[in-house]
């Protein structure tokens, strides 16, 4: 029997997902909002992992007059309420529709991320979650939405022109049939004009939704839930060295491992590359050091020894210039290691 989700007309909730320029984005959105707001309101910004987040939580409660806040493990979510992913954990609802704050596996080479939010969203409260994206790079929070779609929730874009770092929306636009594209200043009515709306009472999740939440909350993360999702394909997770599985959902293709870790194409390509890049800089550091290590075995030597250890030496050199070479050149097609 396919678990449904209990509807009523204020089972309602609006999760937000930006990244690059989300600061001002997201002070701009709530100070369209009154302070009597009748629905929680939870935000993922992309952070970095050592960042405290006070200055996000201070700018946005400097520009709203809504109560905003770090999330916490188990937290009931109130109206009026703006519930921020605290740095280097995910934040996610539980079926029991109370925050959940995890250090689970990065999805899309972030935590937190916008897609664990997004699709544990769409489980806990189906026709009542409003989803919106905005600022960012990339395409994290593309699979979130296109959950929520199916899930019965309204999905609402910023309008790419009107983002500071258009990618996320565009991205967004591209693979989901979202409900709404509008500039930030048009963002607050139109969300009035949401929570309005009159609530469906129920809809079955897919078997495959309900294994990617269970999986990001760390309910289950073995190889047979995963075998589910897709196939094997032979290349690694950049996270942790394990298999990935490539799953196609009609909407382009993703992967994960059955620890958790999972990618859209383009941010496996960034990792990858980013990966690829710290390899050939410590090969470059290694070479140097065998490099100078050989011509003091030259210099502290005479005959053949010295003589083959500078030979030795001038082939590394060569290796170093041409590692050198690599990571230097102005790459004319490096942009297409970062899709849009």
């Amino acid at each position: 029997m396919p678990y449904l989700q209990k509807q009523n007309a204020e089972n309602q909730v609006i999760v937000i997902g930006t990244s690059a320029g989300g600061m001002t984005a997201l002070k701009k959105l709530l100070s369209q909002l009154q302070p009597e707001f009748p629905v929680p309101i939870l935000v993922v910004q992309h952070i970095s992992a050592d960042a405290a987040g006070n200055a996000l939580i201070d700018s946005l409660n400097k520009a709203s007059t809504l109560t905003c806040i770090h999330a916490t493990n188990g937290a009931a979510l109130l109206p009026g309420h703006v519930y921020i992913a605290p740095s280097d954990h995910h934040m996610m609802i539980g079926i029991n529709q109370k925050l959940l704050i995890t250090k689970g596996a990065h999805e899309n080479r972030s935590r937190p991320a916008i897609n664990p939010l997004f699709r544990s969203a769409a489980v806990a409260f189906g026709f009542g979650v409003i989803g919106i994206l905005l600022t960012g790079y990339l395409d994290d929070g593309t699979d979130g939405l296109q959950v929520i779609h199916e899930c019965g929730g309204i999905c609402v874009v910023q309008e790419p022109e009107d983002a500071d770092y258009p990618d996320m929306p565009k991205n967004a636009i591209n693979q989901v049939q979202v409900d709404h594209v509008v500039p930030i200043s048009e963002m607050g009515g139109l969300i009035y004009q949401l929570i309005s709306r009159k609530i469906k009472k129920s809809a079955p999740v897919p078997k495959n939704i309900l294994i990617e939440t269970k999986i990001a909350q760390r309910v289950t993360s073995d190889l047979q839930s995963v075998n589910t999702l897709g196939v094997q394909v032979p290349f690694n997770c950049p996270g942790c060295g394990g298999v990935l599985w490539k799953v196609e959902d009609g909407k382009g293709a993703r992967y994960r491992c059955h620890t958790g870790h999972a990618y859209t194409s383009s941010t496996l390509l960034a990792d990858q590359t980013m990966k690829i890049e710290e390899t050939m800089w410590t090969a470059l550091r290694m070479f140097e050091e065998r490099k100078n290590l050989l011509m003091t075995i030259s210099k502290d030597n005479k005959g053949a020894t010295s003589k083959s250890a500078l030979e030795r030496a001038k082939l590394s050199q060569v290796h170093i210039d041409r590692i050198r070479k690599i990571l230097l050149a102005d790459d004319k097609g490096s942009s297409g290691d970062v899709p849009t």
